[in-house]
């Protein structure tokens, strides 16, 4: 049976794959394959690069200050980095040296566990999965989060965060063969979507409907023999977009999402 490992983007509240992953390493679940998009992305390529010792290197990073260089800087900063390019409030160079530090492969295909992720292309306005090359980059492509990052270059193009055009992409791991997929995710989609009240909101909804829109139909039509487990994360309340660097809750987030499915592979999944 071929196991695939699919994680989802969402920002800080990736902090939650990190405790799946824990419950699934203690359970002696091992991927055959992992698929990632956005923060998914970037955890997802740790396991790939290294599965025995990911994941105590995932949880001391995340409960590090290390993932705040990502988005470094005061708001003084942020602003003048704003001012000086009109697109974005961060430089990419902190979260791509953090990946050369972490990651020890050069191409996707030096990978000892075969990996995928996804971006969105600017000019092309599709998804564009990255089975091979530089692998850092291809992470950040699908770590470029519009607005807070730079769209990265790529052979002539330019990308944008995978979670645009795949948020939880579990198809493309039936796609590539996979007949028993673990979903991994940040915890959004236990939670009913609400009508927004605050301007902010507005968009947080609208982009909510069309990823879990698509997230239902590839569940709903999954061929047979596909074993499928959505790992729990603990019903987690949501974070203000404007909180996009509050590492407060990381922790908790963790550990919330281990003791939840750790429970649900001793149930259920295991």
């Amino acid at each position: 049976m071929e196991t695939a490992f699919v994680l989802g983007g969402g920002g800080l509240l990736g902090a939650h794959e990190v405790g799946m992953l824990k419950a699934l390493d203690e359970a002696g679940v091992v991927p055959d394959l992992v698929i990632g998009t956005s923060v998914g992305a970037l955890n997802g390529v740790l396991i790939a690069a290294d599965p025995g010792a990911a994941v105590p290197r995932l949880a001391s990073l995340w409960r590090s200050d290390v993932v705040r260089t990502a988005f470094a800087g005061s708001w003084v900063t942020r602003l003048s980095t704003l001012a000086r390019t009109g697109t974005h409030l961060h430089p990419m160079d902190p979260l791509r040296s953090l990946l050369r530090q972490m990651v020890p492969a050069t191409l996707i295909e030096e990978l000892p566990v075969p990996f995928q992720c996804v971006a969105a292309s600017v000019e092309r306005a599709a998804a564009h999965w990255f089975t091979s090359g530089p692998v850092v980059d291809a992470v950040l492509a699908s770590c470029a989060v519009p607005g807070l990052l730079p769209p990265v270059p790529i052979e002539g193009e330019h990308f944008f965060d995978g979670g645009l055009v795949h948020s939880i992409p579990v198809g493309r791991a039936v796609l590539m063969g996979a007949t028993r997929v673990y979903v991994l995710h940040v915890g959004r989609i236990e939670r009913p979507l609400t009508v927004p009240r605050r301007p902010w909101e507005v968009g947080m909804v609208a982009f909510e409907i069309a990823r879990r829109h698509r997230f239902a139909e590839e569940m709903a039509t999954l061929p047979p023999g596909v074993e499928v487990h959505v790992m729990p994360a603990g019903t987690p309340r949501p974070l203000s977009p404007l909180r996009y660097r509050d590492l407060s809750q990381i922790s908790r987030y963790i550990e919330r999402a281990y003791e939840a499915s750790s429970h649900y592979l001793r149930t259920r999944g295991g």
